[in-house]
């Protein structure tokens, strides 16, 4: 290249480089799996980075106050809407070596520092009535003595003095009560007289149906775990596990005559005002923000949040934003919502705070939860004028004609605002029709069969789904439905898969679930084996029939 030439190429490359906009600090945040433990107990202390090359960070800080185990790292692929990003996560076990609230400092990692975090730990749990077991299963509810209709949370816990290879843990439903499993499973180590064990915690949200005694079968293990001396010498090393636990038995009580409707019951409700606003224009929307808290319930089983209607305006509401969580045993929820009010005249406007009833669960009687009243001033719109007196004076005398009620919209509308919404609700119903009375043809991909797959075998969708939104338990389940005809479980499955690969991806699978194999890696492997679809062994071919055909061959 002559001189010339290259000394512009250089100029060129300098000038991009200070139009070029400069890197993004790489996110990092930390946090615990669990905020609250008992004495004996672990916590996992999770520190993720958006950078491949990380070093592990310095834990010595956490020396002083903790004992440190079960030091992993993982580092994972992601491609969204054509940019990739890598993370690389650490985690850590910590083992208190005290009761009290406890903080963790900021550590180092990569040149930045995460936030300080907090643990609090309780005095050590009573110890199981089947401790001392190589493996064995413990049960609880957070209430004896529930309501009908009352959400009741309810944990299992799997204890192992091994670790596990493989198995499953199944809770029955019980007659007369919904069960629904509740989050990820918590993974934990405990030590009891002397003896520490692997601790599989899994949650559910039991919700009795009706009244009187209500039995709930124990939870059922089967699994694998890593053997001893002999079974390592004369075995697979591996060995047999099972366990079975204790049934328990509910009273249910049913709801009280005096119970306001809808019945809610709980053991806290909480309300306040999160945005206040004291003054406002005539026509234009002011907003205001409602925060619910509840203890003992979830989202979808508590009534709308809602403002009493207001004279002279009206009130649109946003839809509601929840946060649950499993605290204690129990289901917990935060609720925000945000409305919208338009005042239609100027002067005093009084906003009435919402009140919800409910029933103490622990009292065992009848609770209102309510808000003060907001006075805001409200001064006259940008377009008001006072050349025309008789708009003003039908505003004052509240002269609400020309508007109309709605359905689910507090206060009162304009009829060219319904009739906007009307023709929008035509146009979209044209739309999902014509829609659905032109189906897309399937890719040319499902046409034909992969090599090794068995015609007419579900669909590997819901595998994929499983592995990007869904919890271990769920990747499992969703790799069992592949199988046709259906297995039992994955031990099942294993022998049908003809493919080495796809064998020890399950394998590395079954590590994660239950022993101490890296979640995120496993779904690495799941993904990268399972990306043509399951490859079956070819069924044995059945012996030719001596006897002559019936009809010649053509």
């Amino acid at each position: 290249m002559p001189r010339p030439t290259l000394a512009l190429a250089m100029m060129l490359l300098s000038t991009l480089s200070l139009l070029a906009p400069p890197a993004q600090a790489q996110q990092l945040r930390a946090w615990l799996d669990r905020d609250r433990i008992a004495l004996g107990e672990t916590a996992t202390l999770n520190i993720e980075i958006d950078r491949a090359d990380a070093d592990a960070p310095d834990y010595s800080p956490l020396l002083g106050e903790f004992r440190l185990s079960g030091n992993t790292s993982s580092r994972s692929f992601q491609s969204i809407n054509g940019r990739s990003r890598v993370r690389t996560l650490f985690a850590i076990a910590l083992q208190p070596r005290r009761e009290g609230v406890i903080g963790i400092p900021a550590l180092l990692v990569a040149g930045q520092r995460t936030q300080p975090l907090t643990l609090t730990v309780t005095p050590p749990a009573a110890t199981p009535a089947r401790a001392g077991g190589m493996v064995f299963i413990e049960s609880e509810a957070d209430a004896q003595q529930p309501y009908v209709q009352q959400a009741v949370g309810y944990t299992v816990r799997l204890y192992s003095a091994t670790p596990l290879v493989s198995g499953q843990l199944d809770q029955a439903e019980p007659d007369g009560a919904s069960l629904q499993r509740i989050g990820d499973d918590v993974q934990y180590s405990r030590d009891i007289s002397g003896r520490q064990y692997n601790v599989v915690e899994r949650h559910y949200l039991l919700i009795p149906e009706r009244s009187g005694t209500l039995a709930i079968p124990g939870a059922q293990f089967r699994g694998r775990g890593a053997g001893g001396f002999f079974d390592d010498l004369f075995g697979d090393g591996q060995r047999e596990l099972q366990a079975s636990g204790a049934p328990r038995v509910l009273d249910v009580r049913a709801i009280p005559a005096a119970a306001a409707q809808p019945w809610l019951p709980l053991r806290a409700l909480s309300l306040r005002w999160v945005a206040t606003p004291r003054q406002a224009r005539a026509g234009e929307a002011m907003g205001v923000t409602v925060e619910l808290e509840a203890d003992g319930a979830t989202a979808a089983q508590l009534p709308e949040l809602q403002l009493p209607p207001i004279a002279g305006a009206q009130v649109f509401a946003d839809p509601p934003q929840s946060d649950e969580s499993f605290v204690d045993g129990r289901p917990r929820v935060k609720l925000v919502r945000r409305f919208s009010i338009v005042p239609s005249r100027a002067g005093a406007l009084h906003v009435a705070g919402p009140e919800l009833p409910w029933w103490d669960v622990r009292a065992g009687g009848a609770r209102t939860a309510s808000l003060p009243g907001l006075d805001v001033r409200v001064a006259p719109g940008a377009a008001a004028t006072s050349t025309d007196p008789a708009p003003a004076a039908a505003t004052a005398r509240g002269d609400d004609r020309g508007w109309m009620r709605v359905p689910g919209v507090q206060g009162e509308v304009r009829p060219w605002a319904f009739a906007t919404v009307v023709f929008a609700l035509l146009w979209l119903i044209t739309f999902m029709w014509g829609v659905h009375r032109h189906p897309q043809a399937p890719p040319a991909a499902v046409a034909g069969n992969t090599p090794g797959t068995t015609p007419g075998a579900p669909s590997a969708m819901p595998l994929a789904r499983a592995l990007d939104k869904g919890d271990l338990g769920d990747v499992a389940d969703a790799l069992v439905a592949l199988a046709v005809p259906p297995v039992a479980g994955l031990e099942a499955l294993k022998p049908r898969l003809s493919d080495a690969l796809q064998r020890d991806a399950i394998d590395a699978l079954q590590r994660a679930r239950w022993g101490d194999g890296d979640g995120a890696a496993a779904r690495a492997v799941l993904r990268s084996a399972f990306k043509r679809g399951p490859r079956w062994r070819e069924p044995a071919t059945s012996q030719a029939s001596p006897l002559p055909p019936l009809y010649p061959q053509r």
